[in-house]
């Protein structure tokens, strides 16, 4: 049943105009069409570009499997092609990466410059940018402390990649265990303080960014810092309690029966 409703959609697909109006008058008839959509999905993601796809054959190549009629090349045959692609695939990944990476760095550069020109920018020695929206008066992290904030993460397009305003809820980690921008910034901030930053791609993701952000861009944040834990405070903490417990745990009696059992000695001497 299965392979019946794909090859006729698959055919169908094959005749302009006819998929354009499909219509979906059932389960199965939305199914074949999500299947369609996530092997269009995986050919545009990763296949389209490195070679020139060819619709036809790919749509010829699933109807002959389904309806198991003769494979039109042999199994040697498609191994080796396959493998022609794998080193295609890779290729063109490369190349697009160098090509955004090379993009990215002019954009940074540009995003840099202009904003150091701006009212109120500092810039430290490492490159970071920083401005203050709201100053602090509040305890001033270390390196080794936890901080509690609410950010919002954009790219010079003005577009968000990350925000906790968006979540509804601030974020928590140990200042140490994020960017180097990051620590760096947040170290001169005080509690209750907003900042803008600016900051440079090796001080961020480097050439190593994520997919939402990519290879050498230099990212903007703005930051309020909530909260800051001591690291100090939380390691203190339970050596105190440890401490307390071992002189809460010794007897004040428990030196009697040593000297009863002396006194006891004496006597029978």
């Amino acid at each position: 049943m299965m392979k019946k409703i794909l090859v006729a959609t698959l055919a169908s697909s094959l005749t302009v105009g006819s998929a354009l109006a499909a219509e979906f008058n059932n389960d199965d008839s939305k199914i074949s069409y999500t299947i369609g959509t996530q092997i269009g999905g995986t050919l545009k993601n990763n296949v389209q570009g490195a070679i020139v796809l060819d619709e036809k054959l790919v749509f010829e190549g699933i109807s002959d499997v389904l309806a198991d009629k003769e494979l039109q090349l042999k199994s040697d045959e498609m191994n080796a092609v396959m493998q022609t692609l794998a080193k295609k695939v890779g290729e063109h990944a490369k190349k697009r990466a160098e090509e955004a990476a090379a993009k990215n760095q002019e954009e940074a550069k540009k995003l840099l410059a202009d904003n150091k020109a701006k009212d109120g920018v500092k810039v430290t020695e490492s490159g970071l940018q920083y401005r203050v929206i709201k100053a602090g008066e509040g305890k001033k992290p270390k390196a080794t402390d936890t901080v509690k904030v609410h950010y919002k993460g954009t790219l010079a397009d003005g577009s968000t990649f990350d925000s906790s305003y968006d979540r509804g809820q601030p974020a928590e980690f140990p200042l140490n265990g994020v960017i180097k921008g990051w620590t760096e910034g947040l170290q001169l901030m005080s509690e209750g303080g907003k900042y803008e930053f600016v900051i440079p791609a090796e001080l961020a993701y480097g050439p190593q960014g994520p997919g939402a952000i990519g290879p050498n861009r230099a990212l903007i944040f703005e930051v309020e810092l909530l909260e800051v834990k001591p690291a100090e405070a939380k390691a203190q903490k339970p050596a105190e309690t440890k401490t307390e417990k071992a002189v809460e745990a010794k007897p004040a009696k428990e030196a009697k029966p040593a000297e009863a059992k002396a006194d006891d000695k004496k006597a029978e001497k």
